[in-house]
């Protein structure tokens, strides 16, 4: 969204820019020889215009202020001297507070009044706006003052929250399965550390934290080490999010308390660690895969959570049009060759293996799965889990498991020419194979491969079909709002010729039941290709990706953006989220999106 805002109002931005200079220097406050000093500044190093002139000590933030109070109409505040409601500081996330360097000072029906130091940063007023939903009142203020205030009012609210969360906490809700202390002798040092992670607060703050993870279905938990803070952030519906934070000095206690859940080293700080434990929640068992690397303001610990209750390994369930379901159903019935799912990290890859492997699944094949690591553990499948550090890598493990007489092999990623020769060459003598790519697309996959040192005959010979995905945020159905599109909004977008106008649509809105965000949930796009005779032709003559999606799309492929603009029109998603996630498709008629 960010980006989105940014080119929206970068003209906008480059007039007020002038207009500020001018202003200046019409004012004596800085001189012509100053204004290209400044300048030159802001082309190495960045930030606003503004700023610079008072980080050279051209002109005070007090005088600043004055000029852009009287110039701009917006009246300037004393921070110090008035009194903010916490709940009104909580409207804006701290991290956009901080990187606007702006702060919510009160709330009036639906006015917000939020202060800053540059009227100029537009970008940061439609941001805002957008998040909120509120309309912004704009008043200034000089930049020491906004940082001392976000400092004050967002530690003010962690305390609060701290008080909260040791009030809150049930021990009875959580449940380790496993807690195991590193073997070994231990120093002193370590021996006291011990200590003090098994007692009650950290326990306690422990579990909370694991238990705020998985009441909020979040992906993914980050325990983070700041100069002054730690900061918790979990990843909820692929967009990460601040929570309430513990005080800095208990961060070292719960990364070692992780470690203890873990059975890592807590002695060791200089290098990463990977571990898994297991905690029980109202008798569900949720699986947690832990990843600590050292930084320079100490560890940092980001936990995978695997909860098997909420992951749905059906094809039917993961959001394929019913076309696309059928043409996978078909592929999977071939006794061998090889079926690919592309896209970046978080993109549900694995999810759709799994959900593949459980299709084919029968007490009269042998199924193999090779990963790093192992998500989830699958009943009646051996799973294989990478272990680089004995050697035990991806082409290793699948040498030895063709070896062992399989039908079905998953691989879960191919990295390098190695892995993915074996992989074809198994392909090509009876098995049937399932792997992933990091690619952008579909026919991204066959350009990866050739230039991984592949030969076109052999993937053309191998490949049955290749898949590629993203997931969309679902609208929340509590708060959603109906509109009509129209050019203005379609050019801001960047839309143009791809929606009809006036065609309604969602818009995200914001409720407790999707902690404001205004989405709750996620939807699987798919763009989805199976090889033909004229795509095998266009590969083996080293045919450019541009041209494999062209045809591919003239046997019925439906790319990623098009499959996004289906589910918008569907009411599944908003249009926010289809340009976040997806760009045009270059290749096609504006006609063939309507």
């Amino acid at each position: 969204m960010r980006n989105f805002l940014e080119g929206k109002t970068i003209m906008r931005s480059s007039r007020l820019k002038q207009r500020l200079s001018d202003l200046l220097i019409k004012n004596n406050l800085i001189t012509e020889e100053q204004l290209k000093t400044a300048i030159d500044t802001q082309r190495q190093k960045g930030g606003q215009l503004s700023g610079i002139f008072v980080e050279l000590g051209f002109i005070t933030e007090k005088d600043l202020v004055r000029v852009l109070s009287q110039e701009f109409k917006m009246p300037p505040i004393n921070l110090g001297r008035i009194n903010i409601d916490p709940k009104v500081v909580q409207i804006i996330p701290v991290q956009i507070a901080r990187f606007y360097q702006t702060l919510p000072i009160s709330l009036v029906k639906n006015q917000l009044t939020l202060v800053l130091a540059d009227p100029l940063n537009v970008l940061a007023l439609d941001e805002i706006k957008t998040i909120t939903g509120y309309e912004i009142n704009p008043v200034l203020a000089t930049e020491a003052e906004i940082i001392q205030a976000i400092d004050k009012f967002y530690s003010e609210s962690t305390e609060e929250g701290m008080g909260q969360i040791l009030d809150d906490i049930n021990k009875s809700e959580v449940e380790i399965v496993e807690d195991k202390h590193p073997g070994g002798q231990e120093q002193e040092s370590t021996s006291e550390l011990l200590k003090l992670v098994d007692e009650a607060p950290v326990i306690k703050i422990t579990n909370k934290l694991l238990l705020d993870a998985v009441k909020s279905k979040a992906s993914d938990l980050f325990i983070e080490p700041m100069e002054k803070t730690m900061r918790i952030r979990c990843r909820l519906d692929g967009i990460i999010v601040e929570f309430k934070s513990p005080p800095k000095s208990m961060h070292n206690a719960i990364i070692s308390r992780i470690k203890v859940l873990s059975n890592l080293d807590i002695s060791e700080h200089r290098l990463p660690q990977d571990g898994r434990f297991k905690i029980k929640i109202n008798k569900e068992e949720i699986n947690f895969r832990v990843s600590i690397i050292p930084s320079i303001l100490g560890e940092k610990a980001v936990l995978r959570v695997l909860d098997n209750t909420s992951v749905a390994l059906d094809l039917n369930t993961l959001g394929f049009e019913a076309r696309d379901l059928e043409t996978i159903r078909e592929a999977l019935t071939h006794p061998h060759g090889m079926m690919l799912v592309s896209g970046p990290t978080g993109s549900g890859k694995t999810t759709t293996l799994y959900s593949m492997l459980g299709y084919v699944d029968s007490p009269e094949k042998n199924l193999v799965t090779v990963e790093d690591p192992v998500e989830y553990q699958l009943e009646g499948i051996n799973q294989v889990p990478v272990n680089e550090q004995i050697g035990l890598t991806f082409s290793a493990a699948l040498r030895s498991i063709l070896r062992q007489d399989p039908d079905v092999v998953m691989i879960g990623e191919i990295r390098d020419y190695e892995t993915v020769d074996i992989a074809i060459k198994a392909a090509l003598t009876g098995h049937l194979v399932f792997s992933t790519l990091h690619t952008n697309s579909a026919c991204g996959s066959i350009t990866r491969m050739i230039n991984m040192g592949v030969e076109p005959f052999l993937i053309t010979s191998s490949v049955i079909m290749v898949t590629a995905q993203r997931l969309l945020r679902r609208v929340c159905k509590a708060c959603y709002k109906e509109y009509n599109v129209n050019h203005e909004l379609l050019e801001d977008l960047g839309l143009q010729g791809q929606i009809k106008i006036e065609e309604i649509f969602y818009k995200a809105g914001g409720c407790q039941a999707c902690n404001d965000t205004g989405y709750k949930g996620r939807v699987g796009i798919t763009e989805l290709f199976v090889m033909n005779p004229e795509i095998r032709e266009a590969i083996l003559a080293h045919a450019p990706e541009r041209v494999i999606t062209q045809l591919a799309a003239q046997s019925g492929m439906r790319t990623l953006r098009q499959d996004a603009l289906r589910k918008a029109k569907q009411g599944l998603t908003t249009l926010e989220e289809v340009v976040r996630l997806t760009v045009r498709d270059t290749h096609e008629d504006p006609e063939h999106y309507t």
